[in-house]
């Protein structure tokens, strides 16, 4: 049983997804369509990509609100400076362009909290106001209706297309780049220094930082690399939506943390997995789109979502005062509870 429900609950995901989708497809046979999955993976990659940033920065025990202005700066910058194309961007010099300017504002945050020691969120929340001000202030606050032409090419790749009663309906090229973020994250997690040092530090930065680990170079690291995973998913928001505004995004952090608690990534730290991180992505997305096609207003979508945040986190807190109770007892009886 243990092993079928996974390290972080991979498996009772996948359970509630699937029972999930068979009960919606009884009571609307709709649902089960091409245009369904579609749509679900279609909504899930801008979500996956943030999650995976949110993902790293859980488990080393912190909390990033910031990253949705992080991403909207990035890819709303690069699409000015795209349009103007001074220096002659291509795709590359667009993505890599992206990439900087999220890579220095994680390195704000990064610093930041590695060198003062502050709370996470209180750092993140303060430097979530400073990049919007600075973007609305300085850089533009005009709706870009058509991407320059790079982006605006991008924008109209499918891999897959098909016809389903008399509709076509199809499947963006940029499905791919979750997919390889996926696997990028997952090895570096699993197979390097810095994913062992990530975990280490989440589960107790005093003990990782006396085995040998660098407890604030590898904070740092873990906010630019955020930073460089919310720029890649703001360039991809943008592109996909084939336009550009500064108010994009914002207030969609509930989603991604909740689909990223809701994945078994520890809110206390420690513990986490991309499989889990992509399930908890579909899961929330699927359940949006159940919602919308039952009728439900998009108010009652984001109670939805504050609901699973709450239940994640509290089946997090059960397990974990369950635990201490019986450490506690071993310790007192000398044998296991």
């Amino acid at each position: 049983m243990s092993r079928f429900r996974g390290a972080n609950n991979e498996g009772v995901l996948v359970l509630v997804l699937v029972v999930l989708v068979i009960g919606m497809s009884l009571a609307n046979p709709a649902f089960f369509s091409v245009s369904t999955l579609f749509a679900v993976l279609r909504s899930s990659i801008v979500p996956l990509v943030l999650a995976l940033g949110v993902l790293i920065v859980i488990i080393s025990g912190g909390i990033d609100v910031s990253f949705a202005a992080i991403a909207v700066f990035a890819a709303y910058s690069t699409v000015l400076l795209t349009a103007t194309d001074p220096l002659g961007l291509g795709i590359v010099g667009a993505v890599l362009c992206a990439l900087a300017i999220g890579a220095l504002l994680g390195l704000v945050n990064g610093v930041v909290i590695s060198r003062f020691r502050l709370p996470t969120l209180i750092v993140t929340l303060g430097t979530q106001g400073i990049f919007r001000g600075v973007l609305l202030t300085y850089v533009g606050a005009a709706y870009v209706a058509n991407l320059p032409g790079p982006l605006a090419a991008l924008s109209t790749v499918d891999i897959v297309e098909t016809t389903v009663g008399g509709r076509r309906v199809s499947l963006t090229a940029m499905v791919v780049a979750p997919v390889l973020l996926c696997l990028l994250v997952a090895w570096v997690l699993r197979r390097t220094m810095f994913g062992r040092a990530v975990y280490a530090i989440g589960g107790d930065p005093e003990a990782a930082r006396r085995a040998g680990f660098r407890v604030a170079r590898t904070q740092m690291v873990v906010y630019v690399v955020v930073g460089m995973m919310a720029a890649a998913g703001g360039l991809i928001f943008m592109i996909m939506g084939r336009s550009a505004s500064p108010q994009d995004l914002v207030g969609g952090e509930l989603d991604i943390i909740a689909a990223v608690v809701l994945g078994g990534a520890s809110i206390f730290g420690g513990r986490g997995s991309v499989l889990g991180t992509a399930l908890g992505v579909l899961l929330v997305q699927v359940i949006n789109n159940s919602l919308i096609l039952a009728g439900v207003p998009s108010a009652w979508q984001r109670t939805a979502v504050g609901l699973l945040l709450i239940v994640g986190v509290g089946v997090q807190a059960l397990a974990a005062r369950r635990s201490a109770t019986t450490v506690h007892a071993h310790d007192e009886e000398g044998v296991p509870a």
